[in-house]
């Protein structure tokens, strides 16, 4: 049991990274068995649309979707380090996480930063 503890970051990782493995390989198995029966049933499948099946749908908001939800777990941070800090008096927790808080909070801000300059000025 003394192992797990420490082992139990990478576990999770690993966790983490086969969960979507495994997801990506369920999707890209439809995409086959789709393709599999429409060959079967005998229709012309342009390469077009052999590609339009295999392609992942781009959300064009994406970016800025992340880029938020990042800024908003870098407000977490800087607000659980302030609750720590007025509940036990210990101000160094409260720096602490503000340090930790901006590495989230500047990737977000980043990525909402390149989100809006792609997106062309709708006036």
């Amino acid at each position: 049991m003394e192992l797990l503890i420490p082992l139990a970051p990478f576990l999770t990782l690993f966790g983490i990274v086969w969960i979507a493995y495994w997801f990506n390989a369920g999707n890209r198995k439809q995409v086959q068995e789709t393709l599999r029966t429409a060959i079967n049933s005998g229709q012309q499948l342009t390469p077009e649309t052999i590609k339009a099946l295999g392609a992942p749908v781009r959300n064009d908001d994406r970016d800025m979707t992340v880029g938020a939800v990042l800024i908003a777990i870098a407000a977490a941070f800087i607000i659980l380090g302030l609750v720590i800090f007025i509940v036990q008096d210990q101000p160094e927790v409260a720096l602490i996480m503000t340090g930790v808080a901006s590495f989230p909070g500047l990737v977000g801000a980043v990525l909402c930063w390149l989100a809006k300059k792609r997106k062309p000025a709708q006036d």
